[in-house]
């Protein structure tokens, strides 16, 4: 297969990219892939920032498609008010200019974190066990009301009475633990 781009030399290169269930696939000779950018053997410092700019541009168009699509363009022209950030010039240095870069951003950015973190957006935290205090229980107690709700939603009252039962449970240890604090 020849090379797709100087179509002088063997393709020995070969991309492929899916972009909302959209399949691109590019084929190229090494010489134009490293010309291009596709490749970047030699370069020993390779930092988190490229990474994370790797994922950022990843949701653009791609670089080798001719038509460019609105959604992008969209995301191009995104400037934060506060500290005049582009999108771009997030994407290229990965770096926020102010925290109000996150709102600005944000429709940009979920996508993004989803990929890198396995599908959650959302960060809860961690407790330290011996900081903790009643925080753990709390968090329980939460997590069982909204369990409870589901349940009663789909009308499976003998699982939502186990669970009402713990959550009396959990409510009783967490006032005890208060008690004991005072």
């Amino acid at each position: 297969m020849e090379c797709q781009n100087c179509h002088e030399r063997q393709a020995t290169v070969h991309l492929t990219q899916v972009i909302n269930g959209q399949k691109t696939e590019i084929h190229v000779c090494e010489q134009c892939a490293k010309d291009k950018g596709y490749m970047n053997y030699g370069e020993e410092n390779f930092t988190l920032n490229d990474l994370l700019s790797g994922l950022f541009h990843s949701e653009s168009p791609s670089s080798f498609s001719n038509q460019t699509t609105q959604p992008y363009k969209k995301a191009a022209q995104l400037k934060c008010p506060t500290c005049g950030l582009t999108y771009q010039q997030f994407a290229r240095n990965g770096k926020f200019g102010c925290a109000n870069c996150y709102q600005t951003f944000d429709e940009r950015l979920n996508p993004i974190l989803r990929r890198v973190h396995s599908g959650n957006t959302l960060h809860d935290g961690k407790i330290p066990k011996r900081e903790g205090g009643n925080l753990h229980l709390k968090r329980e107690l939460d997590e069982h009301k909204s369990k409870l709700r589901q349940l009663i939603e789909q009308e499976e009252f003998e699982q939502a009475a186990k669970v009402r039962d713990r959550i009396k449970s959990l409510q009783s240890q967490l006032h005890q633990g208060e008690d004991g604090d005072q």
